[in-house]
């Protein structure tokens, strides 16, 4: 089926659901058609508030979908369509929506952050008129409806956290009623995240995306979307320098880059500023903290060794594929690997998988299995009592009982 004809059924089931548009842009970001019944207005807002242009200059490098966000609250998203060669051929969006209801309220007011901009009176009654018909939408939600959209272009499956985002720190407000929350399931992935931090672990990607899903930040209901994320970036890297100090990074190390990287927020005059800001320092304070953990005791192989074991926790890790990796002969490579770390690497390497379960017991819903299946153990009972050796409980007694 072609990508127009898979779009065409799903731009029915959005309209129908929640009046979402959908709009298809041509290489240059000249417009071909969309199904939006206030096209002329906007599509001179996707214009005239940056986002047109931050597509043009990033999704032709990107294979993945991404969000576009303005300061007054709109957000948009985007995948690409590519020829046969890997160019780019077409760029298909939706939205605009409201990610907060306090934002499209500013917006009816006429009170939306016009800054800068050289705006007519008539165009922004115009707008006003027209943000009365778009709806409020999670950003969780958004990011569904975007990977269906990027699934019927390119036929590709991904996940949420391959969706290009403004990252946890200042994700936008889902807006859900506080009852009806699980605060002890964002918690959960909120202590998984931070234990990323903790521990230096590079393969990070899965806790931060389930701790974005569950909760977008400080809870505002403030109509200046910019202010908003600003301060979502300045509590969220408060949130990681601490966990960075409790992992061995030092204090004053921890402070001063937590405090340039709060200022270079503060700094920020758009969304579109801000919206790598967040992963950057994430991605920073965990590189750090694995850098002064790693073991000046370990040589070079064995580290070589260690860092791939954590980098590959959802393979099946073989010392002699190790040994290959290191160039090293199987035999001498498991006896330096036992002297040096004190393990045998099949402990290692289980030792890890549970820390990782760990994690995910915590931070995902996903079954026993489910992770026994993810983390390449060769059956659930092994899984078990993998981890039933290394904490003392099995794995369901360890996701209900709130264990470290």
């Amino acid at each position: 089926m072609p990508a127009e004809e898979n779009v065409r059924f799903l731009q029915e089931l959005l309209l129908l659901c929640d009046q979402i548009s959908t709009w298809c842009y041509d290489a240059n970001g000249e417009l071909l058609f969309s199904n939006s019944g206030d096209e002329a207005v906007l599509n001179t807002a996707f214009s005239s508030f940056g986002c047109r242009d931050w597509m043009l200059r990033h999704i032709g490098a990107l294979s993945c979908p991404v969000y576009l966000g303005s300061a007054v609250g709109l957000m948009w998203g985007a995948t690409g369509q590519r020829d046969e060669t890997g160019a780019l051929q077409r760029v298909w969006v939706l939205g605009p929506v409201f990610y907060t209801s306090g934002s499209k309220r500013q917006m009816e007011l006429g009170r939306g952050d016009y800054q800068g901009l050289e705006l007519s009176v008539a165009w922004k009654a115009q707008l006003v008129q027209a943000v009365r018909r778009l709806p409020v939408v999670t950003n969780v939600l958004l990011g569904r409806y975007l990977l269906m959209l990027h699934y019927a272009v390119t036929g590709q499956k991904l996940r949420y956290s391959d969706i290009t985002v403004p990252a946890a720190g200042f994700q936008p407000e889902a807006e859900l009623p506080r009852t009806e929350r699980d605060r002890n399931q964002v918690y959960a992935a909120e202590r998984a995240m931070l234990d990323m931090v903790r521990n230096g672990d590079l393969n990070y990607r899965e806790a931060l995306s389930n701790s974005v899903m569950l909760s977008s930040g400080v809870p505002l209901d403030a109509g200046d979307a910019l202010r908003k994320a600003k301060t979502n970036l300045a509590v969220f890297t408060t949130m990681v320098s601490r966990a960075a100090i409790e992992g061995g990074l030092s204090p004053e190390e921890a402070y001063s880059l937590g405090d340039a990287y709060i200022q270079s927020g503060e700094n920020a005059r758009s969304l579109e500023e801000l919206i790598h800001l967040s992963p950057t320092m994430y991605d920073d304070f965990i590189r750090r903290v694995r850098r002064c953990r790693t073991n000046p005791r370990y040589s070079q192989a064995v580290q070589k060794c260690v860092d791939y074991i954590e980098l590959h926790l959802e393979e099946r890790i073989r010392a002699a594929d190790l040994a290959r990796m290191a160039g090293y002969d199987e035999y001498y490579l498991t006896r330096l690997f036992k002297k040096e770390t004190g393990l045998a690497v099949s402990d290692y390497v289980k030792f890890a998988k549970v820390e990782r379960a760990k994690v995910l017991l915590k931070s995902t819903r996903l079954s026993v299995q489910e992770i026994a299946d993810k983390l390449a153990f060769s059956s659930r009972s092994y899984f078990i009592h993998s981890f039933r050796s290394v904490t003392g409980q099995t794995p369901t007694q360890w996701r209900g009982g709130g264990s470290n």
